[in-house]
């Protein structure tokens, strides 16, 4: 029998196409690797950016929901279609309430104890804030709305919340609030009933934090409770998660 004679480059071939195949397998597992480490690191960045947007988040949430008590705002109702008053509805009777913390020098009051309004009408009312004080200060405002269900339905078009209130030392200033209850209130049968709902503000003292954004100078626990959250539970702050442990140097050791 005879055999036919393999080909004189046959070894040279079959050497030659080794490399090609290692080296197509290396670049297929940096490629992996490259896509791995780009999929974590933007994993971590939108970990660490999450955690410092919790707050400010946590609080449009509740703004744009209604959720535990908090007015609704810029919730794109405010068409002029929409706010014209239901004439044949029950008319709502608005309570105002205003407390203040104890580190705040200033007299804060509503200037007026209720209004009556009917769904779909807009309504001003105005609360005064004086400082009592010698010295400038800022003051930061917290606001909720009882009952908890009637939230989604109170719209606020102007107020002066979370914003920034400088009052000069001596100075009283009025602070006008612009609202309206929405009149899709009326097909909420969990809302057939309310006559009455109060519309509470809290003043702080304000302060900066290392972000340069505006906080309430007190305890969390006790802002929490002015927004209505108290009976809720909220996760850890990041800087509560993870804390700074102070390390004693040899002087205090001894």
């Amino acid at each position: 029998m005879s055999t036919e004679p393999l080909p004189p480059n046959h070894n040279h071939s079959t050497s030659t196409q080794k490399p090609p195949l290692g080296r197509t397998r290396a670049e297929i597992y940096r490629a992996k690797n490259r896509a791995l480490l780009m999929y974590s690191a933007a994993v971590i960045v939108f970990a660490v950016g999450a955690s410092y947007a919790a707050v400010p988040l946590y609080r449009m949430f509740c703004a744009a929901t209604g959720f535990a008590g908090t007015p609704k705002v810029g919730t794109g109702r405010f068409e002029p279609e929409r706010l014209v008053p239901v004439e044949n509805a029950g008319r709502i009777k608005v309570h105002f309430n205003a407390d203040r913390s104890e580190l705040l020098p200033w007299t804060f009051t509503p200037q007026q104890k209720f209004v009556s309004v009917l769904p779909g009408e807009t309504s001003l009312a105005f609360y005064k804030a004086k400082n009592n004080s010698n010295k400038d200060i800022i003051g930061i405002a917290t606001y909720n709305v009882t009952p908890d269900r009637v939230a989604p339905y109170f719209s606020k078009v102007e107020c002066f919340c979370f914003e920034e209130q400088r009052l000069l030392a001596g100075e009283e200033v009025d602070m006008p609030l612009l609202f309206f209850i929405d009149k899709d209130i009326l097909d909420d049968p969990a809302c057939r009933n309310v006559e009455d709902v109060v519309l509470s503000y809290t003043f702080f003292r304000a302060r900066r934090n290392e972000h340069g954004q505006l906080e309430p100078d007190a305890a969390e626990d006790v802002v929490q409770n002015s927004l209505g959250f108290g009976a809720y539970e909220h996760a850890p702050k990041a800087e509560v998660r993870n804390p700074v442990k102070e390390t004693s140097s040899p002087s205090q050791s001894t």
